[in-house]
């Protein structure tokens, strides 16, 4: 037997952490649709290895990110997130680092991928959209992620509020590689997001060393851009856009916006990893007035899902893994395509019954 056949004949582990409002039913969801997945695809059933985060986590242990829940997550090399609710967390709590970015610190999932394309079936303010971007997930201008020891934000008296941001050669070479692979794989186009006009230093180093970079890849396209004339562009044109690479918190407003432009947030799935570790998360928030309704939409966690096992089946060359990420994602396409949506999105359907529907679908070729 070799390699690859004794990985595919694994049985697959996965953490699986429902998170606070919407979180157990889009989880829940989620996790329906993958294990039809991996049936339909031939692989191995998943071995689930549910943990707590968020409220259940604090009235059982005190800690919305219990250390119970992390050391399980040190035998995993992947898992899929619900959203948290941090906001309405006990004021105690309220303060610290919210529990998803202490997970991507703890285990060094520096690269955010976040991709928005347009469905049919589904109204889109940029109907030809189909674009990822590239997120630095480790450093930037989060005060939760950029220090070594306490918070990158400070105030050194009552009415001055400072902040320190860190961009460093080697996380701009690692999220550069990764935004240049991606494009090897696509349309082979790579732009480089900065604002180095008026952050000569830090967006400078950023520009730079992606430039750098992309002398490894001869047949990359590359091309870079002040953030401004980014978001300008991506309302005008999203289409001409491929790959885009770009500092933290660039990344994280330019991706919601295109989620927006591809139709919604709800909608909008991502990926975060590492070499070694990944995590499939929403975009979107718990959204707490909806929970225990069967309203939420599972969408964007499902395409998350189909994102990480596309990870691991590249990751481990397993075909059946690569197999189930695709199937995933096309049955969520066709159902959109057939007209079937969650009231989000102007549709009629439960989120059981959209789970429902995209679980049948995975069946098909």
């Amino acid at each position: 037997m070799n390699d690859a056949t004794q990985r595919s004949a694994t049985p697959l582990r996965l953490g699986l952490i429902d998170g606070d409002g919407i979180g157990p039913e889009v989880v829940r969801a989620t996790r329906a649709v993958v294990d039809e997945a991996m049936s339909a695809a031939g692989a191995t059933p998943v071995y689930w290895v549910p943990l707590l985060m968020g409220h259940r986590a604090i009235e059982e242990f005190g800690d919305p990110l219990p250390e119970q829940t992390c050391t399980a997550l040190d035998e995993l090399d992947a898992w899929i997130l619900g959203p948290h609710d941090n906001a309405a967390y006990p004021p105690e709590h309220r303060a610290a680092v919210a529990p998803g970015g202490a997970i991507r610190k703890r285990f060094g999932l520096y690269a955010n991928i976040r991709p928005a394309r347009a469905f049919a079936g589904i109204k889109a303010t940029a109907p030809d959209i189909d674009l990822v971007i590239v997120r630095e997930n480790s450093e930037g201008f989060y005060a939760d992620r950029n220090m070594f020891a306490g918070s990158g934000e400070f105030r050194p008296t009552p009415d001055v509020a400072m902040a320190v941001g860190v961009v460093t050669r080697q996380a701009c070479e690692r999220i550069a590689h990764e935004a240049f692979r991606l494009a090897a794989a696509r349309r082979k186009r790579v732009t480089i997001v900065h604002k180095a006009n008026v952050l000569p230093m830090t967006m400078g180093l950023f520009r730079d060393v992606c430039r750098d970079i992309a002398h490894a890849y001869p047949g990359i396209e590359v091309d870079d851009e002040h953030v401004d004339a980014t978001a300008a562009h991506l309302v005008r044109a999203a289409r001409d856009y491929d790959v885009l690479v770009t500092e933290n918190l660039f990344g994280d407003i330019l991706s919601d916006l295109a989620a927006e432009l591809s139709g919604s947030l709800g909608i909008a799935a991502s990926l975060n990893c590492s070499a070694t570790k990944a995590m499939a998360q929403a975009v979107h928030g718990a959204a707490p007035t909806l929970a225990g309704h069967n309203r939420a939409n599972p969408a964007a966690l499902q395409l998350s899902a189909a994102m990480l096992l596309h990870w691991l089946g590249i990751r481990d060359n397993n075909r059946a893994l690569l197999s189930a990420g695709e199937r995933i994602e096309r049955a969520v396409a066709t159902t959109f395509a057939a007209g079937i949506a969650t009231a989000d999105l102007g549709g009629l359907a439960s989120t059981s019954e959209f789970t429902e529907q995209v679980a049948a679908r995975v069946h098909r070729r």
